[in-house]
């Protein structure tokens, strides 16, 4: 069979590279990854492996947006799980590249490497790079992104031709959406996890140094299968690298840094995937003591390439270490220890490499093209300015909170989460009564028709894992209320999720969910609700007997009360009969899936 597939016999007995790709022409963060799989495999064929690639899907959550497509998004991260564990098993490879960008399909490719523990290496297609808007009036709009242009279309201030303006300048290359929404965020991870070389994060997908990151993982990837299989060298295997140590790191910087709230889910699948007992509550202890340091679009003012500049996700890793925030006794892919790692990839040190000042120099283009690797700008300097630059010191925090909290109270016994690094701190605090819609269309609807009034909370329910189901992606609702003007004098409150784009008083992951009849689904117009961040709080003000009276009323009736007209497929209802509540990351239940084969 490989000679069949082009195999020359004198390659026999050299490790085989799985090579999971997730091209797609439907994604812009992977409509160029054809041509990086062709790369990579290359290089790993001249490092002295067998390349062996294959594809899974790829979810574009921007196209999928604001209809009945968004349910698919989540539960397409287990599908790419099951495709990438499926295909490597079946033939017996020996060792695997994920070739990944955007939202599930990171998560399922570290899902599966993390079942598989097979010497692996992540390496992402890339940040795309911020827009440049010349507005209709001349007026020029610097660093935009597809979120402002969801902004403007709910802005009664701003015509078709101003939309139309941005929505032709705010996407001007191939890679993930510029900001730290989920794509980059998770991309961040895997490089602070220890699973994807430095760079990953951050260098953008339309640099010629991009094209050197691919390569450079072709050879590492053949360099530690060889150690494992040669050397008996277990260390480089994913789950000796991804411990509980480095989940705490990794979060730590995710927290820092006021990643996406998705982050949340996808690292805690991620850790029950490696049988790695790293829970909400331990997000929880992260998020009161490590502060925001780094405020990265949409959350701030700063870009994908201004955090590169300052150095990357070594960068913000070097601060934390210097804080006495990280665990010092972990490794990666590439490197013996953090200490290691960091001496060579921070910026701040004096022993920091020449290659690692070369890499962070590298610069946006301004050149709109979906071709990758299509210019080498540089920075004149790089930015070590920890006071006032992209990334800051733990003595001059951008926020002194964390940029990810957990939140819990009556209305979310099992927790919710919010990005406080989106959250202006004049609303903290908040307290006002609820406005209860049963879908995001409906929760769309009271936004744009003006329903929803300042100093309302919206609840959005049923749109949890099971609920939805898929527990979609709710973009649209914040957007508009930002777009409303009215941003910062509501809350948004729902058992579904945000996109990683999302900013303002957004509170999702409420568990249990509605479709579990847990609170959130007790809840009535007018109730008042009681947020409060600082002390990590979220509450409806009823008594224990009030909810008690409500339950029952509940389950005397037929248990779901979410009236709307949604088409929910086999495959859907499939998923929503093995998810778990977002509190677990919305994966499947084990324990039922157990009970249900029969198999020990």
């Amino acid at each position: 069979m490989y000679r069949a597939a082009g195999v020359d016999e004198k390659d026999f007995g050299k490790p085989i590279v799985a090579i999971a790709n997730s091209f797609s022409e439907f994604v812009p963060g992977h409509v160029h990854l054809n041509k990086v799989g062709r790369l990579v495999s290359q290089a790993v064929k001249e490092a002295g492996g067998i390349p062996r690639e294959f594809n899974t899907i790829a979810v574009d959550d921007g196209i999928a947006m604001g209809h009945t497509g968004m349910l698919y998004s989540l539960p397409s991260r287990d599908i790419i799980a099951d495709a990438v564990e499926y295909s490597t098993n079946a033939h017996c490879a020996d060792a695997l590249i994920c070739i990944s960008n955007c939202d599930k399909i990171t998560p399922g490719m570290l899902l599966a490497a993390l079942r598989l523990n097979i010497p692996t290496i992540f390496v992402s297609g890339g940040p795309m790079e911020a827009g440049t808007t010349v507005m209709p009036d001349g007026t020029v709009k610097e660093n935009t992104d597809l979120i402002d242009v969801m902004y403007a279309s709910a802005d009664d201030t701003m015509d078709d031709n101003d939309v139309l303006a941005l929505e032709k300048s705010v996407c001007p290359t191939c890679g993930s959406c510029a900001g730290m929404f989920t794509a980059n965020s998770m991309n961040c991870l895997a490089e602070a996890l220890g699973l994807a070389l430095p760079g990953n994060g951050t260098t953008l997908a339309s640099h010629t140094a991009r094209r050197s990151l691919f390569e450079k993982a072709g050879r590492v990837i053949v360099d530690i299968a060889n150690r494992y299989y040669h050397e008996d060298d277990e260390s480089v295997l994913p789950r000796a690298i991804a411990t509980k140590h480095a989940f705490e790191n990794a979060m730590t910087m995710d927290v820092a840094m006021g990643g996406s709230t998705n982050t949340v889910l996808h690292i805690l699948a991620a850790a029950q995937s490696a049988d790695v007992d790293f829970t909400l509550n331990d997000i929880e202890r992260i998020s009161h003591t490590v502060p925001c340091i780094c405020k990265a679009s949409p959350s701030g003012e700063w870009e994908i390439s201004d955090i590169h500049r300052a150095g990357g996700i070594c960068g913000i890793l070097g601060e934390l270490d210097r804080g006495d925030v990280l665990h010092r006794d972990t490794h990666s892919v590439d490197y013996p220890s953090l200490e290691a790692k960091l001496d060579d990839w921070d910026i701040m040190r004096e022993t920091c490499i020449d290659e690692a000042k070369d890499l962070y120099h590298a610069a946006p283009g301004h050149i709109i093209s979906p071709e990758p690797w299509n210019q080498s700008k540089e920075f004149d300097t790089l930015d070590t300015d920890r006071e006032h630059g992209a990334i800051h010191d733990l003595a001059h925090p951008a926020v002194t909170e964390g940029g990810l909290a957990i939140l819990r109270g009556n209305l979310a016994p099992d927790g919710c989460v919010v990005k406080t690094a989106g959250v202006p701190k004049e609303i903290w605090e908040f307290r006002g009564p609820a406005l209860v819609v049963e879908s995001q269309e409906e929760a769309v609807k009271v936004i744009l028709d003006n329903t929803l009034k300042p100093g309302q909370a919206l609840i959005i329910r049923y749109e949890g894992p099971k609920g939805g189901p898929g527990m979609q992606e709710m973009l649209y609702p914040t957007s508009f209320v930002k777009g409303k003007g009215i941003g910062k004098d509501v809350a948004l409150i729902t058992d579904g999720r945000y996109s990683g784009g999302s900013s303002g008083l957004s509170i999702g992951h409420v568990a249990p969910e509605a479709a579990s009849k847990g609170p959130i689904a007790l809840i009535r117009n007018g109730d008042i609700i009681n947020i409060d961040i600082p002390n990590r709080a979220i509450n409806v003000e009823l008594s224990d007997e009030q909810l008690a009276q409500r339950r029952a009323e509940l389950e005397a009736g037929d248990g779901y009360v979410a009236h709307r007209d949604r088409k929910v497929s086999l495959a859907l209802k499939a998923y929503a009969a093995f998810a778990r509540s977002a509190d677990k990351g919305a994966t499947r239940d084990p324990d039922l899936i157990e009970s249900l084969s029969g198999l020990a």
